[in-house]
């Protein structure tokens, strides 16, 4: 049987560092030792960076189907025609459009089962939308591509934004909602509903057995007793009082400028932030280079580089792989994680009953 794990790994926008930051983390020859790598992308598009930033070279064994790698090395699916212009740091449709077609063909992989976890290069939002595509990101559009189940809605696949490290995890409430819309976005339900879904991710992904969760408040020095608000009062604290009554370990609310700033973020397994900017500030301040975007609660495993596009430095050679490598690495862990945790818990052991109860059964008889 063979227990390499396939690596999908989507190019995201060709005007960006994605070919870049995936040759570079891939020109290290013991990564094929560890899994086998599918780009989803153009060996066009890699050839012309790699030459244009004189990369160390990757052999690139071009293939037409996933279904197709060759365990040993590194793999590409051309989804893109060789007419597509290479405009580095431009934001273009064709590139958007590039992207797209290599998350297509990665997601119908991985329905497939020819690829076992996807990693994903930054995208551009504007230029990826299309008729197909129109989310504000990655977690969105999983979402809808997981979170059905015979053509209906399921409330088993809801996607969880998941920033993470070896030493912290960051989950949002919110992911990409306006921060005008945030306030009455947050409820009770949906923060208990976030909080059950990153206490269980903790458990099943990361091999957290009694995860400890430090959830942040709305408001600036979490309300200061209503001072500046109610919404710790009325909604996050009742919210926490039913995760714990639900055997979750949660905590809080915590104000999250002295929150990261002290190192309290320390003392927990996970931090539950209510909006984008609250938990990504800090994460990304922390952790920029070896940060991984983690989309937690669907039925896939999906890694990305918690970085964008870097039009900024396309093709001068500056960008960092170390978080596409992190990303690559949690892949294949949560995926080893999940594969053991189900496996464990597939057969529970039946409970045993006492000595006292098997007397009162035969009493009853």
């Amino acid at each position: 049987m063979n227990n390499i794990i396939r690596v999908g790994i989507t190019h995201g926008d060709t005007n960006g560092i994605g070919y870049e930051v995936i040759l570079k983390a891939l020109a290290d020859e013991r990564m094929v030792e560890l899994c086998t790598p599918v780009i989803y992308g153009s060996a066009k598009v890699a050839s012309f960076y790699r030459k244009a930033m004189e990369l160390e070279p990757v052999q690139l064994n071009r293939i037409n189907d996933a279904s197709e790698a060759r365990d040993g090395a590194c793999n590409i699916v051309n989804v893109v025609g060789e007419d597509l212009k290479i405009e580095p740091g431009q934001p273009t449709e064709a590139a958007g459009a590039a992207a797209l077609a290599a998350l297509e063909a990665a997601v119908a992989d991985l329905r497939k089962g020819n690829i076992d976890v996807l990693v994903t290069a930054p995208i551009n939002k504007h230029t990826i939308q299309s008729s197909s595509f129109h989310f504000p990101g990655h977690t969105e559009y999983l979402e809808a591509s997981f979170g059905r189940q015979d053509g209906e809605n399921t409330d088993e696949a809801k996607a969880l934004m998941v920033m993470c490290t070896d030493y912290m995890r960051v989950a949002l409430v919110t992911a990409h909602t306006p921060l005008a819309c945030v306030a009455q976005t947050v409820t009770k339900e949906l923060i208990l509903e976030r909080l059950e879904q990153f206490n269980q991710s903790l458990k099943r992904d990361f091999g957290i057995y009694s995860p400890r969760i430090g959830v942040l408040s709305i408001n600036p020095h979490a309300g200061e007793e209503g001072l500046l608000g109610n919404e710790e009062k009325e909604i996050v604290v009742p919210a926490l009082e039913d995760a714990r009554a639900k055997g979750i370990l949660a905590f809080g609310p915590y104000a999250s400028d002295g929150f990261f700033g002290s190192g309290s973020y320390k003392a927990f397994d996970g931090i539950l932030a209510m909006y984008h900017d609250q938990g990504l500030t800090p994460f990304k301040t922390l952790a920029m280079d070896s940060g991984v975007n983690f989309t937690a609660g669907l039925p896939v495993v999906r890694t990305s580089p918690d970085h964008g596009t870097g039009y900024d430095i396309v093709g001068k050679n500056e960008a960092s792989p170390d978080s596409m490598r992190a990303a690559i690495f949690m892949a294949i862990d949560i995926f080893r994680r999940r594969t053991d945790y189900d496996h464990a818990c597939s057969h529970p052991l039946r409970r045993q009953s006492t000595e006292k109860e098997k007397r009162d059964d035969s009493r009853a008889e």
